[in-house]
């Protein structure tokens, strides 16, 4: 099969796999495997050929950045468990100053979501998000919506979050991690700072239910008191600091075209792999204790977590793999040749597709994951290549994966649940407020890309 009845077949594939985990809650992981075979097979591959795609695929990523994801979620427990995740929100709280709450919240977020996953991260600082707004006198959903965004923002943008981690494997940046990460420090900025306008917009003119009564919650001093002695803040912020500055300077020394033993064992220690397990003997600075409660309970909670996600981003690997062997690219060079493709307003295509399988299925890793595999066939057609621009694809499709959080998105849930928000409350804020993030986040990628590609 070829042309348009091979396209029509790769969308049916993608409805299914939305249909599959949308209405009949079959985990992706299945429908995406499924939706591979199904297309290799319709499409009149070799069976033997379908089988070699889907294997291929779900390896060959696994090879590049399935030890990066462990280590990152291994990461996210270990601050979360220890206190650390508390210990930078403390450390944030105090540079910001206690005036600007909403503000602090939006940076705390965005901080601690590098390694934490958003809906972790939520239910982590949610006491402390309380307590700030209780003492501070402003409402709880302004604080909440400031959390929620700077919290996503990170999520869907920068590195070692896994999600964006997928998206550069799949399309071919794993090499240029350093600069998906500054690409994505850079876009994040401004995605946070709309973040802390909506909460302040919208936010602040939100009252939950039984918010003000007296006796509800703790005061910022007990939760802290809580945790008891947590760690200080050079070693809470250093397994998330140390990675990044080492695939950074990596990333420089390559770019530099630097040669030399120590510049080998610099670009050693800043591969990802590398960087990340250096930053898990960092992580276990901050375990109160040296036992089965932490180094295997701990640690095993951080795999269980990475599961998952291993298993999506494996099964996205496998359906890229399969649409890349058939006669797809063939058909999408004679729109290549043609122009339709070329020029700026490419970045828009990965951040439309993300956008459309974000909102219709819940899962920003999920249309993160899918539209890389999409994408990535199209962008050697078209000859996008080298760190800036893979970095920017990985931008556009992470913006795309912002727009919107929903009632199928479970951190919608979260966010709701947590802040004591209704539903249309809940619409208000947190739906419009990703939609609005999404927005600034393609429009800064947009420019990124007209100044630098």
């Amino acid at each position: 099969m070829e042309g348009y009845g091979l396209i029509l077949v790769i969308v049916f594939g993608v409805l299914f796999v939305i249909f599959a985990t949308a209405k009949l809650r079959l985990h992706p992981f299945i429908s995406l495997i499924i939706a591979s075979f199904a297309i290799g097979i319709i499409a009149g591959l070799p069976l033997a050929d379908v089988v070699e795609a889907v294997n291929g695929g779900f390896g060959g990523l696994m090879s590049s950045i399935g030890l990066v994801i462990i280590f990152g979620t291994i990461i996210g427990v270990i601050l979360e468990k220890s206190g650390a995740a508390l210990r930078m929100a403390e450390v944030v709280l105090r540079l910001v100053g206690e005036k600007r709450p909403q503000l602090a919240m939006s940076l705390i977020g965005g901080i601690v979501s590098i390694p934490v996953f958003c809906d972790s991260g939520y239910v982590i600082l949610s006491s402390l998000k309380k307590a700030l707004a209780k003492k501070a006198k402003v409402t709880i959903a302004s604080m909440a919506i400031a959390l929620s965004t700077g919290l996503f923002a990170t999520h869907t943008l920068v590195p070692p979050t896994p999600g964006p981690i997928a998206a550069a494997g799949n399309i071919g940046a794993e090499n240029y991690l350093g600069t998906v990460i500054l690409m994505g420090l850079i876009v994040v900025i401004p995605v946070i700072f709309a973040g802390y306008l909506w909460a302040m917009k919208v936010g602040t003119k939100i009252k939950v239910e039984g918010e003000g009564e007296e006796g509800t919650g703790f005061s910022y001093e007990e939760i802290v008191k809580q945790f008891g002695a947590m760690p200080t803040a050079s070693k809470s912020f250093a397994p998330i600091v140390v990675p990044i500055l080492l695939i950074a300077f990596s990333s420089f020394l390559t770019f530099m075209e630097l040669v030399g033993p120590l510049v080998n064992v610099f670009l050693f220690l800043g591969s990802p792999v590398v960087a990340l397990l250096i930053g898990v003997l960092f992580a276990f600075l901050l375990m109160p204790s040296y036992d089965e409660e932490t180094l295997t309970n701990w640690i095993g909670v951080g795999i269980k977590e990475a599961a998952p996600i291993l298993l999506i981003t494996g099964a996205g690997g496998a359906f890229g793999s399969v649409i890349k062997a058939t006669p797809v690219a063939e058909f999408i060079q004679g729109f290549a040749d043609s122009g339709i493709f070329t020029g700026a307003l490419f970045i828009f295509i990965p951040f439309l597709i993300a956008a459309a399988l974000k909102t219709a299925q819940g899962s920003s890793t999920a249309a993160l994951v899918i539209t890389s595999t999409l994408v990535a066939p199209l962008l050697i057609q078209v000859g996008i290549d080298g760190a800036v621009p893979l970095a920017l694809v990985v931008m556009s499709i992470g913006a795309g994966a912002m727009v919107v959080s929903h009632v199928n998105d479970s951190y919608f849930w979260v966010v709701k649940e947590f802040s004591g928000m209704s539903v249309t409350q809940a619409y208000k804020a947190q739906t419009a407020g990703t939609l609005v993030q999404g927005l600034v986040a393609i429009i800064v990628t947009f420019l990124l890309w007209m100044i630098f590609v």
